[in-house]
This record gives C-alpha cells, structure tokens and sequence, in this order.
C-alpha cells in the first residue's frame, strides 16, 4: 500500500510538473519576438540588466540607450521597452535588444509619415559607400549622397549629429530597409523661397546670394530658389580677365539687380553698382598731356591696358608704344604687371576710354635725327634688311631709312638689283626726305651718281640717231643708243613702205639711223621711228631739189640728192 501511494504522489508530481511547464512554456511564446515592458534592475560595465518578468534578466549594451554622440539618459528602476529576442541563449540569459524595440515602434511611426508624405526628423551620423547613415529616432535609414543636398556638398561635417527633417523615399520592412531624402526639403523650401522672392523682385533690390556656378562670361548666383548671372564685367570695375580670378564657388556675395525679365524670368546682377562709379570726375583729373605711372593689367595684340587706378585703364595703342619697334607684338615691348609711365593722348567718358601714350614720354629718335641731318646729306648705314620693295639701311642704333626700288639703281629697277645687295653690307646713301612725324627718312643710292639719261647727248625730240639693234621681236626692234640708253622701234615705224615693216629682216649687232619720236624719263624709255626718218629725208629733199609740179619725179630727186650727198663725201 505504501508502495502504491508514494507512486500516486509521483504521478502527482510529474502531472503538476507538467502543468506548470506547459503553463511557462505558454507565456514564453507570447514574449519571444515581441516588445514588452522591463525594469533596470543594474549596471554592469557597459551593459545594461533589464528584468522583464522571465526567469532570468537580459543585457543590453548602453549604446542601444542614446544617439550617437550622447550619453544614456537611463537609471536603476526606469521601466523601458526591449524587445525579446530569445528566451535563453548559451549563456542561459535572455536576449533583450532596446535598439529593436525602438525600432519597431519607430517602424511603425514612419510608415504613418510615409503613407501622408510628411516629413521626420533624423540625425546623420555615419558615412557609408555611396552616401551616409541617418538615425530616425532608432531606426537607421540611407541617405544616398545624391539626396544631401541641391548642389553637391564637398564636406559634410556640419550636417552630421544635427537634428534636421528628411523625407522617407521608399521603405522595405521584411529586409529592413528604410531610404530618405533631404534634398526634396530644400527642393520644397526653395520653391517656397522662388516665389517669394520673384513677387517681390525688382529692379535696383539689393540681395545675398552664394556663387554656384562660374563660367567664361560670368558666373551664376543662388538668390535663394532662383538663379541670377553676374556678367563679367559687372563684378568689379577693375578689369577681371575671368571670374574665378574674384569668386569661388560657394562663396557669399551681396549684388545688385540691375535688370529683371518678368517673362523670361531672367535675372542680371551686378557687385561693382554698390561701390562709387571711379569714372565719374575722370576728365578733370587725366588732362590730354599729363603723365601718370601705372600698371600693365593686359596685353591684347593692338595693345596693352594699364591701370591708372582702381576701376581706371587706359589703353596704349601698339602705334603709341616705341618710336622705333614697328610691326612687333606689344609683348615684346612690356610685361604683364609691369609699371610704366605714360602719357595721356585723349579722354572718352562717356565711352569710358582712355587713350595713352608710352613712346611720348621718351625721347624721340626721330626728331633727334632730323636737327642733326639735312635731305641731301650723304650718309653711310648697315643693310638691316631686304624686302621686295627695297633695302632697310641703319642710320641710327635705334631707326632705320629705306632705299626704295626705284632709288637703287639708274638702269636696273626691276627686283633683280636686289640680288646684288645682301644683309650686313655697308652702303652709302643720299637722304632724299626726312619726315619725323611720320616717322621716315628716305634714301638713294643711285642718287650719288648723274643721271646717265639727263646727260645722255643728242637724245631729244626729233634728233636724228644712230643705234644698235639689241633684240627683235614679233612687234618690234629693241635697240641700244648711246650711254647704254634702251630704245624701241615699232614694227609699223621700221619702214615707210609696207612691205619693209618686217623686225626679221634686221639683225642683233646691226646699226641703223632713227628718228627721235619721244623720250619717257619715267620709264627711261626712248621711242624711235625710221619710218619719220624717212619721211623727213623725202621732205627735205623735195624742198632742195624741186617739186612735182616742175616736171622732176620723186625718183629724179632722190637720184639727184643722192648724187649730191656722194659728191660731198
């Protein structure tokens, strides 16, 4: 009987067991992956024991309790909310995570922001491969790196572990991911910002902006939601070759409007309208024949800049620059920032220019020339150089006289007498014109010698010569005269008869007798004509020996001269 009733009691036992055992295991299942109220019982280290109800406490790490960057607000006996993830673990513990059970309920707050497209609020507090980490109030969320901002960002130190709102861009609770974006807040309050700013825009309104783009001709100003161009040459009244030499991008600038297109909504601006206007009172300070010194600012190929003052150019023609260098590059004469003096030529204010003058404040070559020389004057120089037209003859270290073509030689004046002549050769010359404003002095070399054509004697109008065929052509004899003179006898001029009009019939070396019909000194040109001669013989003999009208034939009277003419002889 003993045996049977201590067996009774097992059972009993092992029934109750049971009971319990099913009883836990019931309420286990309620907390495994759910969120429920604990109790900070302690601290241990780093770690957190939370004491939900089970029959053993959980740890948590006290990261899970703050937002980066801050401490844990918690103490000994503050109820939170874990979430459970495990009844026991190796270690026998409950596995608790405070992180999930914020998250869970944050889930579930920005789903409801999501759904009515409202905004939330997060810190930015890591980096990650493609852009950074935002804590949403314990859910962490990515923000792409093209979501930061409107234009990119280069540093984004300032924008992390500050609360600001994002919006949720798209979110996945089964793989927990969870995307926003700040740039569409910006995007919002710049197009509130736009169409403040153009209802109330107008002409001559003074604004910040930050500078976000630069380009050749300008650069473009954020005004806050709208763009506006800064031309280049309204930044500054000094001369600004390109905008990046002033502005940066992202730099804060305060401008002006100065025109505004309500239909195209085009904005110009303009920074040098709010400082004093250099120009104004210019003419009464930069007279025409003052000097000033100033500072080469640019070299174009007319010319170079110089800066006078603040705001203040000037430009110096390539022709106001040397008295003696023609033909060269300005750069070969100044450099870029180098101080000269100058002098003032002429004073555009309204055009706001300003001619100056840089040879007149040295002394001028030229001019020192010509008192000391007289056209006439025989001079001796060094060939410079050779052109087509030309020799360039040194009469100076600093300028230079020119022998035309034409000056060379008597005889020769074709391009041909150039090859005679090389660079570095010593010649003498006679100087034919001075002209120091124009800044020439011509020279002649054939000059030093007579005229072979003036002096050439019995080569007038009308004489009667003797010469000697040189060349034959198709429509004429040339011939040579006396001194070397050139000379041209036309193929109906070489006989009176027609038939005798033939240049083949003459030989080269040959000598015959004609008449004088002109004299070209300009082409030193003779025209000659033995036909005129003829005629005039015909003429003369008829005068002496009789006429027609007497009965005697013009063969009876040539007979006759003839006669006449041998008996003499």
């Amino acid at each position: 009987m003993a045996h049977i009733a201590a067996n009774l009691k097992d059972r009993a036992d092992s029934l109750e067991f049971a009971k319990l055992l099913a009883e836990s295991l019931g309420e286990n299942e309620k907390f495994d992956g759910n969120v429920v109220n604990g109790t900070i019982v302690a601290f241990d280290g780093d770690h957190v024991i939370v004491d939900v109800g089970l029959k053993s406490e959980g740890r948590i790490d006290k990261r899970e309790f703050s937002r980066p960057g801050e401490d844990p607000e918690i103490k000994i006996g503050d109820t939170i909310e874990v979430f459970v993830e495990r009844m026991e673990n190796r270690d026998g513990e409950t596995s608790l995570s405070r992180e999930k059970a914020r998250r869970e309920e944050v889930w579930v707050e920005l789903e409801k922001s999501h759904e009515a497209g409202e905004r939330v609020t997060g810190v930015i507090f890591g980096r990650v491969k493609g852009g950074f980490t935002v804590d949403l109030g314990g859910a962490v969320a990515f923000l792409p790196g093209s979501q930061v901002d409107i234009r990119p960002v280069r540093d984004v130190t300032p924008l992390m572990n500050t609360p600001q709102p994002f919006h949720v861009l798209k979110m996945d609770r089964s793989r927990g991911n969870i995307v926003v974006s700040r740039r569409s807040i910006l995007e919002e309050s710049r197009q509130e910002a736009r169409s403040d700013l153009l209802e109330n825009l107008a002409e001559g309104n003074v604004l910040e902006g930050v500078v976000k783009n630069i380009t050749d001709y300008g650069a473009f100003v954020d005004l806050g939601g709208v763009d506006g161009l800064l031309h280049v040459t309204d930044i500054s009244w000094k001369r600004v070759n390109h905008p990046s030499e002033v502005l940066q991008i992202g730099q804060s600038v305060k401008v002006q409007v100065i025109r505004f297109n309500e239909e195209t909504q085009r904005i110009s601006l303009g920074m040098k309208q709010l400082e004093s206007d250099p120009w104004e009172g210019v003419a009464a300070t930069y007279v025409v024949g003052a000097r000033f010194t100033g500072r080469i600012s640019n070299i174009t190929d007319y010319g170079a800049f110089v800066e006078l003052e603040d705001g203040i150019e000037g430009l110096v023609h390539v022709s106001e620059m040397s008295w003696t260098k023609k033909n060269v590059h300005p750069a070969k004469i100044v450099s870029t920032s180098q101080e000269v003096e100058v002098e003032v030529l002429d004073v555009d204010a309204e055009k706001r220019r300003i001619s100056l003058g840089l040879k007149q404040c040295q002394d001028n070559p030229w001019a020192a020339f010509a008192t000391s020389h007289k056209a006439g004057d025989e001079i001796e120089g060094e060939i410079r150089n050779i052109t087509e037209f030309g020799l360039f003859v040194g009469l100076t270290e600093e300028i230079d006289g020119m022998v035309h073509l034409s000056d060379i030689s008597w005889e020769d004046q074709s391009e041909d007498v150039l090859k005679s002549y090389n660079k570095g050769d010593v010649v003498k010359a006679k100087i034919l014109e001075m002209d120091p404003e124009r800044e020439r002095v011509a020279l002649g070399i054939k000059q030093l010698t007579e005229d072979p054509f003036e002096g050439a004697v019995g080569v007038v109008k009308g004489a009667v010569v003797t010469c000697t065929v040189s060349e034959i052509t198709a429509g004429s004899v040339e011939v040579t005269l006396v001194d070397g003179m050139s000379g041209s006898i036309k193929k109906a001029d070489l006989s009176r008869e027609r038939s005798e009009q033939r240049p083949d019939r003459f030989a080269v070396g040959e000598k015959v007798d004609a008449k004088v019909v002109s004299v070209d000194k300009k082409s030193r040109k003779v025209v000659l004509s033995i036909k005129a001669r003829e005629i005039d013989e015909d003429k003369q003999a008829m005068k002496e020996f009789g006429s027609t009208e007497s009965g005697a034939s013009l063969g009876d009277i040539l007979g006759a001269a003839l006669q006449e003419n041998k008996s003499k002889e």
